[in-house]
């Protein structure tokens, strides 16, 4: 006869367990990024519509400026708009990527904080991010229902880094070339 562990034993056993985290491929993809830390690159739109207007004609800039072990703080500057970062952080079940929006003065926008989170391991190259339901409510509070099914892609390669936006009729890329350094951008508004 098998001998049966109590269930006291079974369950803390289990506590004991390490929780999921990020895969090997989502370690390989953050470590990319995090290896041109310090670093600003600059890019060029390469897919949009009219809705991109804010874009056109203007000088954009990433800037991988902040780096831990956890999170990472790319600010997207703009041309003269200092107002976005992306923060991709290291989660209990894969990666997170958010869109910290702030106005000049440094206070936040009505809509910031909006992203999502991995949904399956992606590669070293590229991972997605479908939109979660803390930003569904805030784009439908903010009139913004377009974006309730957004899914935001980001991609290294060892030469180029991908910013991608798509959902029902909007697909908008940027690709920033990571061959060429450029110099630092100021600090993004809201930051030290």
């Amino acid at each position: 006869m098998k001998k049966q562990l109590p269930l006291l034993v079974v369950l803390s056993t289990m506590c004991a367990m390490p929780v999921m985290a990020t895969s090997t491929e989502q370690n390989a993809f953050f470590d990319k990024i995090a290896a041109h830390c310090g670093k600003a690159y600059e890019g060029v739109v390469t897919a949009g519509n009219s809705a991109d207007s804010a874009f056109s004609g203007k000088k954009l800039v990433m800037h991988v400026r902040e780096c831990s072990d956890k999170e990472l703080k790319v600010p997207f500057h703009v041309g003269d708009d200092h107002s976005r970062t992306w923060v991709i952080t290291k989660t209990d079940s894969g990666l997170r990527l958010k869109h910290d929006h702030r106005h000049q003065d440094g206070t936040e926008d009505k809509v910031t904080m909006y992203g999502g989170d991995t949904i399956d391991n992606g590669t070293a190259q590229l991972q997605s991010f479908p939109v979660d339901q803390f930003s569904i409510d805030n784009f439908t509070q903010n009139g913004l229902s377009q974006s309730v099914t957004n899914v935001w892609h980001v991609g290294i390669s060892d030469t180029s880094y991908l910013y991608r936006l798509t959902r029902e009729n909007r697909d908008f890329k940027v690709e920033f070339d990571l061959t060429k350094p450029v110099a630092l951008p100021p600090t993004p508004w809201g930051h030290k």
